[in-house]
């Protein structure tokens, strides 16, 4: 690995938030060749870094480097405990003068590693540590919506990422012209109408690739149809049409009679997005009269309380919420540490094995939507989904899961935020019918027949969790009823399927019973 050092500007320049609009023509990640990058930044290597990291901060900088010091020269293991959990306001009472600061470009590289990583002072880390985190990839050059927190923040700053959602009621009074209620209701109307208006692109563009695959078809069977060979014998004459050329003009009336189906799908899904389309441009107009107004800091201070409340959760009541980096309870391998590649890599995997898990369908018709990914630095082993998709847009609106970045498995982490976010996605999809419909009503329905106790979206984690790193290889941990319901719901690739039936008969007998509700019903 090469010695050289990153320029600290090399990082000033974000990556534009055009790139994070959701594509519906995606249908995987891209597989990373490297996770390390060869090149280092220069963060971690600057003696300055400690003093640059809270300089020029407000008096929370100042109470933060005091507990430090006391909690790093304490010999008492109870007054040591007592500092550790001290630091833990200090630490976010520091960032909140932090936060707001994260969309300025020319911000400190040593502000940005301290909010993304925790890490407050370098000295903390082992020289083996410290080197791994500077061969980290800095900017998002994968163009994947995962997040850093300093990204996060910075997004949030600018507005290109909205709020994330909390329990807080709407205000009720109505909004006056010109106010910023009535351009933060106005962006929420776009919002909802921007899934709309994909929605009926992506459909109109189906149905127009389906025409054209049709019109070739046809063109080619036409082709054939007017083809005459000449009468031996009786020369100019052509011979008459042969009898598979008379079986063709019946081929040929049903595709023209299905291309008028296709046609009359195309008009119906052009309206839409042309009604679509006429909305979001009276939007966008009154959009420019009533312009976002800037992010306050209240807003992004409401954020830092959310991601602190998502930090916790990832950790659990009994776990280290620990806030700052130390080689004390760092204990993960490189490639199981949440970088933003080794996480992108997990997902991957996830999605290699359940093609369904980032899928939401709406009309009969499935589209790919990677949620956002919000790493935080924690010593939780807990993943979990924070909203299943934006309220004002269910259609097309990424969801949010959030993932630990040092935790004890990376890939238990990952799967256990996949599964709820599957698990939220389909009971809103089901609606009040969640207890009888889909994936979440059979499970309940077993779960009720089983007798079992517990919360019911953390035993469905569990299980997913079962069903994603053993059943997948055809260990069998689960039980015949649960096995079906998982087989039938969140199916595996073919692939994974025809090597799972010559494993045992248990996944034999599933593959046949595939095969008969395919015959019976279309299945």
């Amino acid at each position: 690995m090469s010695d050289s050092i990153l320029p600290e500007t090399a990082n000033d320049a974000p990556v534009s938030t055009q790139a994070f609009v959701v594509d519906l023509t995606s249908t995987a990640f891209t597989p990373i060749t490297e996770l390390f990058s060869e090149k280092k930044n220069s963060a971690f290597s600057d003696p300055t870094y400690y003093k640059s990291a809270l300089s020029g901060e407000d008096e929370s900088a100042q109470r933060l480097h005091n507990l430090l010091s006391k909690y790093l020269t304490c010999q008492d293991a109870k007054d040591r405990t007592v500092y550790r959990q001290q630091m833990v306001n200090a630490y976010y009472d520091f960032l909140r003068s932090v936060a707001p600061k994260m969309s300025n470009p020319g911000i400190a590289l040593s502000k940005r590693m301290l909010m993304r990583f925790g890490a407050v002072l370098p000295s903390l880390f082992s020289p083996e540590q410290k080197d791994l985190f500077a061969t980290a990839f800095v900017e998002n050059i994968r163009n994947e919506p995962v997040y850093y927190l300093d990204e996060w923040f910075r997004d949030i700053g600018t507005g290109a990422v909205t709020l994330s959602a909390t329990d807080e009621g709407r205000p009720t009074r109505k909004p006056t012209p010109g106010s910023a209620e009535e351009a933060q209701r106005l962006q929420q109307l776009h919002s909802k109408n921007s899934g709309k208006l994909q929605q009926a692109e992506a459909t109109l563009t189906q149905k127009e690739g389906e025409r054209g695959m049709v019109e070739a078809e046809l063109k080619s069977r036409i082709e054939i149809l007017c083809d005459h060979p000449p009468l031996i014998g009786y020369e100019p004459h052509k011979q008459p049409y042969s009898d598979s050329q008379r079986k063709l003009m019946s081929e040929i009336n049903e595709r023209m009679k299905y291309l008028l189906k296709i046609d009359k799908d195309i008009q119906s899904s052009l309206k839409e997005f042309q009604a679509a389309k006429e909305i979001d441009d009276s939007l966008r107009q009154k959009m420019t009269v009533n312009p976002v107004a800037d992010v306050s800091n209240e807003d992004v201070y409401t954020e830092l309380g959310t991601i602190r409340q998502m930090s916790k959760m990832t950790v659990g009541r009994q776990g280290n919420q620990f806030p700052i980096f130390t080689r004390e309870f760092y204990h993960c391998i490189p490639k199981g540490t949440g970088f933003r590649e080794c996480v992108l890599e997990e997902l991957r995997w996830v999605e290699s094995l359940d093609p369904g898990a980032f899928c939401r369908i709406h009309k009969n018709q499935s589209h790919r939507i990677v949620p956002y990914v919000i790493l935080v630095p924690t010593y939780g082993d807990t993943g979990f989904c924070w909203e299943p998709f934006d309220r004002y847009n269910r259609i097309t609106s990424r969801g949010r899961i959030v993932v630990p970045m040092y935790p004890k498995n990376l890939r238990i982490a990952v799967l256990s935020a996949v599964a709820d976010l599957r698990w939220q996605v389909a009971k809103e999809k089901a609606s009040y019918y969640w207890m009888e419909e889909g994936i979440t009503g059979q499970y309940y329905q077993w779960i009720e027949s089983q007798k079992l106790k517990g919360d019911l979206k953390d035993l469905f984690v569990q299980d997913y969790i079962l069903w994603m790193t053993k059943e997948a290889d055809g260990v069998q941990r689960m039980d015949k009823e649960l096995r079906g319901i998982f087989w039938r719901n969140l199916p595996f690739p073919q692939e994974r399927k025809d090597m799972l039936k010559l494993r045992s008969l248990v996944y034999q007998e599933l593959c046949q019973k595939d095969a008969n509700r395919a015959m019976s019903d279309g299945y």
